[in-house]
Formats: structure tokens, C-alpha cells, sequence
């Protein structure tokens, strides 16, 4: 009885603060021909969805769509290896549980990003996401994050990477401004270079992903670089 009677004075006090909500709460939304007192409530809940809605759209319309990379394989991953390891900040560990992002911004230079990477004994996750946000630095600039404790990881196989094995440890991205272009999937990137491009669909920054966060056990040895072409 006594939890009826809290639950019973929690809803009259939601529904009192409801009340008390008014059209001049939300920008942008007035009143609309009809709304009484007692339909008030209803009205701005129904405009402030429609408000949100339409707010929605705008974002959507805001950024365009994004066409594919051109990608391709090569054979030569001695050279490539050989080629890196006399390049600074080329050759980088990627540990167990781990994801490195590298942050390449658009510059007015040029008309379109490029890169190279492979890996020792074992494949990687790699991906390509685009960040409409205004660029504030022309510097490239790499970011490491962990998966999270509580995602359902595998230990990863040793086995050719099949089809469609997208990469479980991606996290799901919650910027609004954010754009895929190439989906997180394991790359064999042990066995040939993996290479692309990509034209840039305006300003922004490209969010190259090379995920080990599926791996409980293994580091991985990456060689990589990224330019910019006209």
C-alpha cells in the first residue's frame, strides 16, 4: 500500500511540472489556434515533437552523401615495411583491447586523402569515418581509446577473415556530425598492403579507425601512412 501511495504522488508530481510547462519553454514553438488550458500540455508535447523533427531533417540535409573510397591490394608489403621504418611515427604498436583513430583533416591543397597500411602475422579492423565539424587545426593527429570493459569481445581467429566479419569491438558513434565511409571490417592486412582514397566531400576531418579491440591476447605491429593528393 505504501509503494501505491509513492508511486500515486511521483506521478502527481510529474504531471504537475508537466503542467507547468509553457510554448515560451521551447524556442521556436507558439501557441496554436485551438490549444486551451486544458489541451495545452498535449499541444506543446505534439509542436516540440514536430519541432525536433523538423530540426532532425535540416541536420540530415545539411550533410550530403558520401561516395565510396576507392580502395586497392598490393603484394608488396616487404617493400612497404622496408619503405616505413625509416619514416617517423610510421611503425606503432596497436594493443590488445585497443582502438587507434588518426584524425586527418581536410586542407585547401589538396582534393583528397590517401593511405597505405600493413601489419605483422596477424590482420586488423579498419574503417573510415568523416567528421563534418568545422576544422579548427590543419594537423594530423592520432588518438588511442580502449573498448569498453563490458562489451562482448572474442578472442580473435587466426584463420582468413571472411566476408562480411564486421568488426565487434567498433563502438557505435554518437557525434551528429558524424559520416561513414567505410565500415569497421577485418583486413588481412598481414598478407598485402591495404591502400585507398577518398575525394573530400568538403571541409571536415577524416576519422581513419584501426581496431584491435577484439583481440584479447595479441598486439599488433602496424605500418602506415597518410598523404594528401591533388
Amino acid at each position: 500500500l505504501r509503494t501505491a501511495m509513492e508511486k500515486l504522488e511521483a506521478t502527481s508530481q510529474l504531471q504537475s511540472r508537466l503542467s507547468s510547462l509553457s510554448f515560451s519553454s521551447f524556442p521556436g514553438i507558439t501557441a496554436k489556434h485551438g490549444c486551451t488550458d486544458g489541451s495545452v500540455l498535449m499541444c506543446t508535447l505534439a509542436s516540440l515533437i514536430i519541432y525536433t523533427f523538423n530540426i532532425s531533417i535540416l541536420s540530415l540535409l545539411q550533410m550530403p552523401p558520401l561516395n565510396p573510397p576507392t580502395t586497392w591490394t598490393s603484394a608488396a608489403v616487404k617493400e612497404l615495411k622496408a619503405k616505413l621504418r625509416t619514416e617517423k611515427d610510421s611503425v606503432v604498436t596497436v594493443y590488445r583491447g585497443d582502438i587507434m583513430t588518426v584524425h586527418v583533416p581536410t586542407v585547401p591543397e589538396a582534393t583528397k586523402v590517401c593511405w597505405e597500411f600493413a601489419t605483422d602475422g596477424y590482420d586488423i579492423g579498419f574503417g573510415i569515418y568523416f567528421d563534418w565539424s568545422p576544422v579548427t587545426s590543419r594537423s594530423i593527429t592520432v588518438h588511442i581509446s580502449e573498448s569498453s570493459d563490458d562489451e562482448d569481445e572474442e578472442e580473435e581467429l587466426e584463420g582468413p577473415v571472411s566476408n562480411g566479419d564486421v568488426e565487434k569491438g567498433s563502438k557505435t558513434q554518437t557525434n551528429s556530425n558524424l559520416a561513414e565511409i567505410l565500415p569497421v571490417y577485418r583486413q588481412d592486412s598481414h598478407l598485402s598492403v591495404l591502400a585507398g582514397s577518398h575525394d573530400f566531400p568538403g571541409e571536415g576531418t577524416y576519422l581513419l579507425k584501426f581496431d584491435n579491440s577484439y583481440s584479447l591476447w595479441r598486439n599488433k605491429t602496424l605500418y602506415y601512412r597518410v598523404y594528401y593528393s591533388a
